[in-house]
């Protein structure tokens, strides 16, 4: 093999980095978990339509969603500090093209698919929440929408992005809108809004500088910190409501309360010293998936007893 080979070879090997270090592989498990177990728990089964969307929602979702991002957004990214790690890579603006690419091609096939399982069901809800989950992860970033960018709006768009694969799961699977899907949902969003807010926190003098909105440069640091407690409570209150055994999910909520309590009288001028709670938050978020899935299991298991 010559030296121009070994070259081109690891070339294309440091693009492949790059692209799936855009799509965030430790977030991958938020958006098709939520999809699959809400598929299962509303009567679906392990099928074709299940395999599709779990997949889906697993990486081409995530790429879709991050890598896009990190191509609209690159110009603020050589500016901020997080970047480069478990927080999303630095694309290099030679892999841009190829990331878009990646995003599209490999996401048409499933949209398409998923679309057809939604027509083959009757499930006009289904075709609406597919399009409402892809218009949310593409107008979140994109020039001229850029929902993140607009106060409020982040933080729902946010939620949407992680909420939506369970909607779809409900309707695809033909599932019941009885009040304990309706309330874990209802709390899913809560919680959903609450993270992103935090998570803006430790922007809010860097995006200012930059000119960027979001919820936290509005509202400041610290009130930010306090409504994301708020919407934690609230998660916790709506799964309580849910009935036995989904009220056992009330103490995950009030896990992320209590770790981002510390931060809740932060100010603007130390907004920085909020990326140890989302730190904090990203590693939370596989304990808790651990112990949502070891209750799933129990209650399957009691159910089926």
């Amino acid at each position: 093999m010559t030296a121009t080979q070994l070259a081109h070879g690891t070339d294309r090997r440091a693009g492949v980095r790059q692209v799936v270090g855009s799509s965030r592989p430790l977030s991958w498990i938020n958006t098709a978990y939520p999809f699959a177990a809400a598929y299962l728990l509303a009567g679906g089964h392990v099928d074709a339509a299940f395999v599709v969307g779990t997949l889906f929602f697993l990486v081409p979702y995530n790429l879709l969603m991050y890598g896009l991002n990190d191509v609209w957004d690159h110009e603020s990214d050589l500016a901020n500090p997080r970047k480069g790690g478990v927080e999303g890579v630095v694309l290099d603006t030679r892999w841009h093209r190829t990331t878009v690419v990646a995003a599209v091609v490999t996401s048409a096939p499933f949209v398409v698919a998923l679309a057809a399982f939604a027509i083959a069901a009757g499930s006009a809800a289904s075709l609406l929440v597919l399009a409402v989950s892809v218009f949310a992860v593409v107008a979140y970033s994109a020039p001229r929408l850029r929902f993140k960018e607009r106060p409020g709006v982040d933080s729902v768009t946010s939620a949407t992005h992680f909420v939506s694969p369970a909607v779809l799961g409900v309707t695809l699977a033909g599932g019941t809108w009885s009040w304990p899907v309706v309330a874990s949902l209802l709390a899913f969003f809560a919680w959903a809004c609450a993270s992103h807010a935090f998570g803006a926190v430790q922007d809010v003098r860097a995006d200012r500088s930059a000119g960027i909105g979001s919820i936290a440069t509005v509202l400041g640091a610290r009130r930010t910190v306090r409504l994301a407690v708020g919407g934690y409570a609230l998660a916790s209150v709506l799964l309580l409501t849910a009935g036995w055994p989904t009220a056992l999910a009330a103490a995950i909520p009030v896990a992320y309360l209590v770790s981002i309590l510390p931060f809740r009288s932060i100010e603007d001028e130390e907004c920085e010293q909020a990326n140890r709670g989302w730190r904090r938050f990203l590693w939370l978020n596989l304990v808790a998936g651990f112990a949502l899935t070891q209750g799933l299991i129990v209650a399957a298991l009691a159910g089926g007893g």
